[in-house]
């Protein structure tokens, strides 16, 4: 329940057209509603002005769909990430109008969706082809939390003509998330570009020595342009999700 439905609600009741009871039952979970495998958090609308997400990397699809069934009642916007194609295809079918993104592996489903409350665009950059799965995932949180958002690929520094033919759309942009693996030096050349907050991505992708995302993690902290924040390995939703947070501000 976000801030409007409750709104609506105390409304309802106001006017006469909702009963106490009624709405004492619609709050019954307004905290958080306890499914024995899950602690749902309903009361998150309201905290942080966006959803629950589920993260589904180690959860069945009769877990997500239990999840899901008791989210979509009170909520406009649900999402769950890190889900593979074979849960994807059995939790699609319960709930209307919802969408699988493989390439991000994640399901959206949206009964309204979330007005826009942004500030500006925010722009997603991936140094490589590579990288387009974390970049997509940043993209898609970005998008469903109701922002303007936009997205170059495959604009690394082994090219990195390639990258300032977009300066025009770079400069305009509030914040950005740069995606990166190998070496993981993107970041630190956009940051250098732009005054705007750059929030930088390091994906597993990489040959031996990256270890994993570990040399471009490490690379995107000892950053020497200061206007660079870092999140974790893969992390493209963690991304999308600050940078959502600081357009709204």
């Amino acid at each position: 329940m976000n801030t409007e439905s409750l709104k609506d609600l105390l409304r309802s009741v106001a006017a006469g057209k909702t009963s106490v009871e009624d709405a004492a039952g619609a709050l019954m979970h307004i905290s958080f509603e306890d499914i024995n495998y899950a602690h749902i958090d309903h009361n998150r609308s309201l905290r942080k002005g966006f959803p629950e997400v589920i993260f589904g990397q180690g959860k069945t699809s009769g877990q997500i769909i239990g999840i899901m069934e008791k989210m979509t009642i009170q909520e406009n916007v649900v999402m769950v990430t890190r889900i593979n194609k074979q849960s994807a295809e059995k939790v699609v079918p319960r709930f209307p109008g919802a969408v699988y993104h493989k390439d991000a592996k994640m399901v959206i489903w949206e009964k309204n969706k979330i007005s826009k409350q942004c500030k500006g665009t925010i722009l997603v950059l991936s140094a490589g082809t590579s990288d387009i799965p974390v970049a997509r995932e940043a993209y898609l949180t970005v998008r469903t939390m109701g922002n303007d958002v936009e997205s170059v690929f495959d604009v690394g520094v082994a090219g990195i003509h390639r990258l300032f033919d977009h300066k025009k759309m770079i400069d305009s942009a509030s914040v950005l998330i740069v995606v990166a693996g190998m070496e993981g030096a993107l970041p630190s050349v956009v940051a250098g570009m732009v005054s705007r907050p750059v929030i930088a991505v390091p994906t597993s992708i990489g040959y031996g020595v990256s270890l994993g995302g570990l040399t471009a993690l490490f690379a995107m902290l000892n950053s020497c342009s200061s206007n660079i924040a870092v999140v974790n390995i893969d992390n493209g939703f963690g991304a999308g999700y600050m940078a959502s947070t600081i357009n709204r501000l």
